[in-house]
C-alpha cells in the first residue's frame, strides 16, 4: 500500500523481564527457539505488504540492531526499507520520555515521507495480524483520525492496559489508561474489559499536529495512552478495531485473536509453552504467513544413543537446528540453536534460548536459560524452590531464570 508509513516502538527497557533484559532490549529477547520477539510485528508488516518501516530503538539496542542487520535488510527496491533508528536526542538532550515523545523526536522522518497514514505499533507482543485489514477499517469511517486495535482481557488484568469504551458504531467514547480500580467492563461481560493492544493507525497529519501540541504541554507525560488518545477521543474522531475479526489465510479457527503481552517472565514462559500444544493457539507452520527470522548456519538437530536407560529423545518439544540430544530426555521444552543435552540429563517444562550446554546427569525443570548458559554435570535446577531462590532469579510462578553466559555448578 502506498502512502503508508509504519513505525515500530522497539526501545522498551523491559525491566520486568530481568535478567533476560540485562544485556538487551525487550524486543530482542529470544522466543520460541527460532525467533526474537520483534520478529512477530515485523512479519505482520512484511506479510501485509507494508514495506516502509522505521524501527525506533533506545535501551541496550546492540543485540536488536545486530539481529535486524542479519535478517531484516531491504535493499535494491525503490521506496522499500526497514530502517532501525537509534535514539538521537533530536529535540534536546534527553531520551524518549514516552511513546508519543519517541515519535515526536523523529517527526522529521514522518514529515519527510509525507504519508497519508501512519501506523504506530509496539514491538514487544506475540501475535499475527494482517495490518491492511485494520487500515481498511480505519478508511471506512470518513471522520476517523485514529483507529486503535483492541481485544477483550480479563478484568483482573485491567491495570496493565488502556481500557476502552465504545458505542454501537465502534467509536471510542471512553478511555482509562491502566486503571487501578473500577475499570469499565464490556457490557454483558462483567469479567472482561476491552483493552488497547498499543497498535494505532493515524491519519498522518492529525498525528503530526497532535504530537506537536503535546510536546508543548508541560503537564504531559508525552504518552499515547495518557495524553494523545484521551485528547482525540473527546473530539469524537477515534474508532476501535476488533482484532478478533482479523483474518489470515491458512489459519485454523482456534488460532484467531491470539495476542500475548510478554512483559513478564511468567507471561513470556507461558507464551513459549503455548507453542507446545498439539494444536497451538498460534500457528508457526502456516505457509501462507511465513515467520521470518535470522537463522544461523547450523546443521540439523540430532538425537543419539538408543540403549537401555540411555536414549536421546525429545517429546512434545521444539528443537532448533544445531542441537544434540545425546542419550538424554527432553520433555515439553524448547531448545534454541546449538543446545547440547548430555547423557542421562533431564530437561522438562523449560526454555533454552540457545548455545546451552546441559551436563551429564543434570536435571532442569521449569526454567528459562538465556543464551550461552552452561550447566555442570549433576546440577539440579527447579526441584528445590528455597535453594533456587538463594541462587537465582525466580518468578512469582516459580520459573527459574539463568542469565546470559552464566556457568552454573562449576568450581
Amino acid at each position: 500500500m502506498s502512502g503508508i508509513l509504519s513505525m515500530i516502538l522497539a526501545g522498551g527497557e523491559g525491566t520486568r523481564l530481568a535478567p533476560l533484559t540485562s544485556v538487551r532490549a525487550k524486543p530482542a529477547v529470544p522466543f520460541g527457539g527460532n525467533y526474537r520477539i520483534i520478529d512477530f510485528v515485523l512479519n505482520n508488516f512484511v506479510n501485509s505488504d507494508l514495506l516502509q518501516i522505521f524501527v525506533l530503538t533506545q535501551f541496550k539496542s546492540h543485540s536488536l540492531m545486530k539481529h535486524m542487520s542479519r535478517r531484516w535488510r531491504v535493499t535494491g527496491l525503490t521506496n522499500r526499507f526497514i530502517d532501525p533508528i537509534p535514539a538521537q536526542m533530536q529535540m534536546g538532550k534527553h531520551w524518549y520520555q514516552g511513546t508519543a515523545d519517541a515519535i515526536y523526536q523523529n517527526i522529521e522522518l514522518v514529515e519527510g515521507m509525507d504519508p497519508e497514514i501512519c501506523c504506530v505499533f509496539g514491538g514487544d507482543h506475540i501475535y499475527k495480524m494482517d495490518v491492511r485489514q485494520m487500515i481498511e477499517f480505519h478508511r471506512s469511517y470518513e471522520d476517523a483520525k485514529l483507529t486503535v486495535a483492541a481485544i477483550p482481557v480479563h478484568v483482573s488484568q485491567a491495570d496493565q492496559f488502556g481500557v476502552i469504551e465504545i458505542d454501537e458504531n465502534n467509536k471510542m467514547i471512553g478511555f482509562q489508561e491502566k486503571p487501578k480500580s473500577n475499570p469499565k467492563t464490556i457490557p454483558g461481560r462483567p469479567d472482561y474489559v476491552l483493552a488497547s493492544m498499543g497498535n494505532y493507525v493515524f491519519d498522518a497529519p492529525t498525528m503530526v499536529e497532535s504530537l506537536k501540541i503535546d510536546a508543548e504541554r508541560s503537564d504531559s507525560v508525552h504518552d499515547f495512552g495518557h495524553n494523545i488518545i484521551p485528547d482525540l477521543y473527546k473530539a469524537g474522531v477515534v474508532y476501535v478495531y476488533d482484532f478478533s475479526t482479523n483474518f489470515i489465510r491458512g489459519e485454523q479457527e482456534h488460532t484467531g485473536g491470539y495476542w500475548r503481552d510478554v512483559g513478564t517472565i511468567d507471561s513470556l514462559f507461558e507464551a513459549n509453552m503455548d507453542l507446545l500444544a498439539v494444536d497451538p493457539p498460534i500457528d508457526l507452520y502456516n505457509r501462507f504467513w511465513p515467520l521470518r527470522s535470522y537463522h544461523p548456519a547450523v546443521p540439523p538437530a540430532k538425537f543419539v544413543h538408543d540403549e537401555a536407560n540411555r536414549t536421546g529423545q525429545a517429546i512434545s518439544s521444539i528443537v532448533a537446528g544445531g542441537c544434540i540430544v545425546s542419550g538424554s530426555f527432553v520433555h515439553r521444552s524448547i531448545l534454541g540453536y546449538n543446545c547440547h543435552v548430555h547423557s542421562h540429563a533431564y530437561v522438562e517444562n523449560s526454555v533454552l534460548m540457545g548455545n546451552n550446554d546441559i551436563g551429564r546427569g543434570a536435571r532442569i525443570r521449569r526454567a528459562m536459560l538465556d543464551k550461552n548458559v552452561a550447566i555442570a554435570p549433576g546440577t539440579v535446577i527447579g526441584e528445590d524452590p528455597e535453594a533456587d531462590r538463594r541462587r537465582f532469579h525466580v518468578s512469582p510462578n516459580g520459573i527459574v531464570v539463568i542469565p546470559k553466559g552464566a556457568r552454573i555448578g562449576f568450581d
